[in-house]
């Protein structure tokens, strides 16, 4: 385990490396290593602990009883899924956790966070507060895709997408989390009639494109921040 990493996580944010072994181990974790496409979290399964990406990528999707695919977010390195469900453990998953390529996941008991240990770890509280911060960051992330896929047409859903991209990186160009099929699935709309869209926005002049980079061009936005 690379406990510096892990210190550098907003999870632990605050702890020192040198604490995190013992901290880990009051935690009750479990590291766990999963291959490109393999579900870490089946809809349906009730789990006990939150997962946090040490290595690799997950997308958070649901997936109809029709196989049609929604991507609801992408957990990169040093973030964490599941907490909800870990918190509410009677509740069963209405999603699937996923693997987007080869990762490593750290597993923590959520109730061994939430209950003061007897030990009284000193980053205890620290902890707590880091992960409300992450929950509530989550639902800023869930309510800019309800933001993205409100307007009916696609070129609305990409401007909206993009642009709020562009706006957080600080830049027009930059690179987006997904495949074109998982932007697809994140914006609810075909895979084909995304690329054709995107195609005429590059003939239109709005942006530039290849795989996962983007530049937004003209007025796609105001000005570069």
């Amino acid at each position: 385990m690379d406990f510096v990493l892990l210190s550098h996580t907003p999870l632990f944010a605050g702890v020192a490396p040198q604490e995190l072994e013992a901290m880990l181990s009051c935690l009750d974790t479990e590291c766990r290593r999963y291959g490109k496409g393999a579900v870490i979290l089946r809809t349906g399964d009730t789990v006990r602990s939150m997962g946090i990406v040490l290595s690799g990528s997950v997308l958070i999707q649901k997936t109809d009883l029709w196989g049609n695919v929604t991507v609801l977010d992408s957990v990169g390195p040093g973030h964490i899924f599941a907490e909800t469900y870990a918190c509410t453990p009677q509740e069963p998953l209405m999603v699937d956790a996923v693997a987007a390529e080869s990762s490593e996941i750290l597993f923590i008991q959520v109730a061994r966070v939430l209950e003061t240990c007897p030990s009284s770890c000193a980053h205890h509280h620290a902890l707590i507060r880091n992960l409300l911060s992450l929950s509530a960051q989550k639902n800023l992330r869930l309510s800019r895709k309800i933001f993205h896929t409100a307007p009916k047409t696609i070129r609305a859903r990409l401007l909206s997408y993009l642009s709020d991209q562009a706006i957080r990186c600080g830049r027009r160009s930059f690179t987006i989390p997904f495949n074109r099929q998982q932007l697809a699935d994140y914006l609810n709309v075909e895979r084909s009639a995304l690329s054709n869209e995107l195609s005429k926005m590059q003939q239109d002049g709005l942006i530039e494109t290849e795989r996962n980079y983007f530049r937004l061009l003209d007025a796609a936005v105001p000005s570069d921040r």
